[in-house]
């Protein structure tokens, strides 16, 4: 987790800004975080020009979020899927063991 007050001080680039970042995690993964980041800020900057890169922050922000949202309800889908299947599996099993001769 980014916190303030714990973990060592990762160095990172986005878009063209050095960022010291406070925190326990993974310095590679914190680093293939911020890359995406970069990616999302460098596309962003490139269909939607605009010299505030404040707006821009918010723009991205918005795209991962949206990103993220639309990920849980794909799994969210697909796990109510499977709980349906599992249900039916379950149902089947059961006539046939109850069709069984004892």
């Amino acid at each position: 987790m980014f916190t303030n007050d714990e973990g060592r001080v990762i160095p990172v680039e986005i878009h063209g800004q050095r960022y010291a970042i406070r925190c326990a995690l993974d310095q590679e993964y914190v680093a293939r975080l911020a890359a995406y980041v970069d990616e999302k800020m460098r596309t962003a900057a490139d269909t939607t020009p605009t010299g505030d890169s404040l707006r821009l922050a918010v723009l991205v922000a918005l795209n991962i979020a949206d990103e993220l949202f639309r990920r849980r309800d794909a799994d969210e889908a697909r796990a109510g899927a499977l709980a349906n299947r599992a249900e039916k599996i379950e149902q089947m099993l059961d006539r046939i063991l109850m069709a069984a001769p004892s």
